[in-house]
């Protein structure tokens, strides 16, 4: 827009000059040209008397080369011509790429490399005039690839030989160092770093054999724990059913023991007299005893050929006498 207005403005002056040198040199004469000369100053020195700031973008007012601190919003302003300039900073996000490789090593001394790093970053909008003022060049050596490397390098070594490699670890560790880097050099809230992305990453051919043979090792006694466990619980699981068995053994042991006393117990209760004497004559095998002693009463039974047994007072001492 101001350079239209500008472009205007001398064709208007050029056509009042034009009218004057034609005035001059015929008899005929064009009225005008006063009013083009003044209408063309007018609109050039109104070119150059204000400034569009876009979106995404802020300015830097500076008068005679002296740089005002504070940062011209977007929109329309106002300046004064030919005494002072409004540059634009450009506060959008911005994407700044290395393809160069970053060798590094990780926790464990494994050496590593990144490549491809993409660093995307804006200036804040209230930092624009101490940005102009202090940064040199600052389109492109705002963020340096020293920083970058540096942010990188003091990342990976923490990182175990695993993490190192996983950019979702890498990623957000090495943003967190990279701010950390360009608030200690620009001041903080100056450079907003919003993402880092890094494309490749890899070991030494040497080290990626070691690392997969690292990982087996660990595949392997991770599976053998797995098979030690499974026999730890399999041998706990028969002790129990064995102990079960056994205890269940003892418990019918016991219990028929009881039950055998029990019955003992009982038989002795029942056993009277009485059926001891019929339990005896049930299995007499027909043989006389030639003398039976009883008890101190001196009973005797006397059985006869007849199956008559009588019993007699007879003393076992006056038996015994008789029979000698």
């Amino acid at each position: 827009m101001n350079f239209g207005i500008s472009i205007l403005g001398i064709f208007c002056i050029f056509g009042g000059i034009g009218i004057a040198i034609v005035n001059r040199v015929s008899s005929k004469k064009i009225i005008g040209n006063p009013y083009l000369l003044i209408a063309g100053m007018a609109l050039f020195v109104l070119a150059n008397s204000f400034t569009i700031i876009p979106t995404g973008n802020t300015g830097v007012r500076t008068t005679f080369g002296q740089i005002d601190e504070a940062t011209v919003p977007t929109g329309f302003n106002w300046k004064i011509p030919f005494v002072q300039k409004i540059s634009l900073v450009n506060n959008k996000q911005q994407d700044l790429t290395f393809d160069t490789q970053i060798w590094s090593e990780t926790k464990e001394r494994t050496a590593i490399y990144y490549s491809d790093v993409t660093v995307t970053y804006q200036i804040n909008p209230e930092k624009s005039a101490w940005i102009y003022a202090n940064v040199s060049d600052y389109q492109n050596g705002l963020v340096q690839q020293n920083i970058v490397s540096s942010a990188i390098k003091s990342s990976s070594k923490v990182l175990s030989d695993v993490d190192a490699t996983n950019r979702s670890m890498i990623e957000p560790l090495v943003l967190e160092n990279l701010q950390a880097s360009l608030n200690e050099k620009y001041g903080e809230n100056t450079i907003i770093v919003n993402k880092v992305v890094i494309s490749n990453t890899d070991f030494e051919e040497s080290y990626n054999q070691a690392i997969a043979n690292k990982q087996q090792a660990q595949l392997e006694a991770e599976q053998q724990a797995i098979i030690n466990q499974q026999n730890v619980d399999k041998a706990e699981a028969d002790a129990k059913v064995l102990l079960t068995e056994a205890q269940a053994k003892a418990d019918a042991k016991m219990i028929e023991a009881q039950a055998e006393a029990d019955a003992n117990k009982l038989l002795e209760e029942s056993l009277t007299n009485s059926i001891l004497q019929e339990m005896y004559i049930n299995k007499w095998d027909g043989v006389m005893p030639s003398v039976l002693t009883g008890d101190d009463t001196g009973f005797m039974f006397n059985v006869d050929t007849g199956n008559n047994a009588t019993r007699t007072n007879t003393p076992a001492s006056t038996q015994q006498s008789t029979e000698e």
